[in-house]
């Protein structure tokens, strides 16, 4: 317990000198906003040390990112409010950014070994696939094949396939269900 407060204590007064130091800078106290800087750069390497501990070499990118983002936003600070929050939002930012462009540039890398098959996929596959398909169809009935085309393959409505053949809505229902049910029987070889 005294460890929290001691921490506690510590939080709230780097935070006063931060503030301190930032306010006098923005009056136009350049040695102040120079140690404001370098302060906060030491509690952004902190910052940043517990969040990138299995990234160490981007923590410097990120530090230096994030001053420059301080500086040209330190018009926006308002000094009634907590310094460390509005320094760890634009922190934060800066490292969602920086682990979104890793992720894109890592997703850009990654080998294509595992997904040659995509590639070997022959062209003539879709074909063969729609010569298999029109074989099936053709051995069922009129009644199911007709309403199978329409519904499954056309992507027509129950409603505009029943227009279209003249059958009734569930006529088409039963025949697309009857249809279904045939060719999974034949392809399983049961018929």
């Amino acid at each position: 317990m005294e460890r929290t407060k001691a921490r506690d204590i510590r939080f709230a007064d780097s935070e006063k000198q931060l503030r301190e130091l930032l306010v006098k800078g923005l009056g136009g106290d350049a040695p102040a906003y120079h140690g404001f800087l370098k302060a906060l750069s030491a509690h952004l390497r902190a910052y940043f040390r517990k969040r990138l501990f299995q990234r160490p070499d981007d923590i410097e990118d990120l530090v230096q990112e994030t001053l420059l983002a301080v500086h040209n936003q330190r018009h926006t600070y308002q000094a009634d409010q907590p310094l460390t929050a509005w320094v760890h939002a634009i922190a934060r930012y800066k490292l969602v950014d920086l682990l979104r462009a890793r992720e894109s540039r890592e997703a850009l890398t990654d080998p294509l070994d595992d997904e040659l098959e995509i590639f070997a996929a022959s062209d003539t596959d879709a074909a063969d696939a729609r010569r298999d398909l029109d074989k099936l169809l053709a051995e069922l009935p009129e009644r199911q094949r007709v309403p199978i085309m329409h519904i499954k393959l056309d992507g027509l409505s129950v409603a505009e396939a029943a227009q279209r053949t003249g059958m009734s809505e569930s006529a088409i229902k039963v025949g697309v269900h009857r249809g279904l049910k045939a060719l999974a029987a034949r392809i399983r070889g049961s018929v």
